[in-house]
């Protein structure tokens, strides 16, 4: 029997998630392009109630400006500064963690529900998705003003799953290039990425609207969010699952995005 609540979050009329053909069909869709957008996942009353949500609780959000390579790791001597393998990218946000999201938000009904979960494992290839352990990390709101942006990365975890809240005036889009952190031979993929991140490739531009579902697999598909325009504010939930149970976020990482342990 379908979950009232959840009845009201996730429209179902265009988003059967419990049908097996729908679900084949967004996992090919994801297999084929490394992204899947889910338009209009969330109903219009419950994106406008996260919307609420998510504005009533922007002045708890810790602001952080981060330097990084593209491989979100310790910098590597044997190569140059400039090198891309070392090259200084800037990411910027505002963040509410976990335990800042209420018990009786849509956005936790939709990250517990059984429902949701199947159908995301029957996408992804997991048999089982656990919550992080520490209680930051599970849902996350992320805010960015203007001049604020997710620089050019590569994820750790094999898949990303977020929803869209608000769109800035101008800015902040989600662009992309697949399978691109090694070349045909498996090898880094430094060549390229260096005419990349000198603004000599084209990425691909995902187009991602309020209440939309994004899963993609960035581990090896280089993304980022471009600088936000004007006064309103990129607002997008990040639903973060493991495919192992008792998995925290380490220290330092909670530290660097959170400001706190717990």
């Amino acid at each position: 029997m379908r979950n009232k609540e959840i009845n009201d979050i996730v429209d179902f009329a265009n988003h059967p998630i419990n049908n097996q053909d729908y679900r084949s069909l967004c996992k090919e869709k994801l297999d084929q392009n490394g992204a899947l957008v889910l338009d209009k996942f969330i109903t219009n009353n419950a994106i406008n109630n996260i919307l609420i949500e998510a504005n009533n609780n922007k002045n708890k959000a810790f602001y952080c400006k981060n330097y990084h390579n593209i491989y979100l790791n310790k910098k590597d001597n044997s190569y140059p500064d400039r090198h891309p393998r070392n090259r200084e990218i800037i990411s910027s946000k505002g963040c509410i963690t976990d335990d800042q999201i209420s018990d009786n938000s849509a956005l936790r009904c939709l990250y517990n529900s059984a429902e949701f979960q199947s159908f995301l494992c029957s996408i992804l290839d997991e048999e089982s998705l656990y919550k992080y352990y520490d209680n930051l990390s599970s849902i996350n709101i992320h805010y960015a003003n203007n001049g604020q942006e997710l620089g050019w990365h590569f994820d750790n975890s094999s898949f990303a799953i977020t929803l869209l809240i608000q769109n800035p005036n101008d800015g902040g889009k989600f662009e992309y290039i697949r399978d691109f952190r090694y070349d045909r031979n498996r090898r880094d993929n430094y060549e390229n990425i260096e005419n990349l991140l000198d603004g000599n490739i084209e990425p691909t531009f995902l187009p991602i609207s309020p209440g939309s579902l994004v899963l993609f697999r960035g581990s090896e598909s280089i993304h980022r969010v471009t600088p936000v325009e004007g006064e309103r504010l990129r607002i997008l939930s990040v639903l973060a699952y493991n495919s192992e149970p008792n998995i925290a976020l380490s220290d330092s990482a909670r530290m660097t995005f959170y400001g706190r342990l717990e």
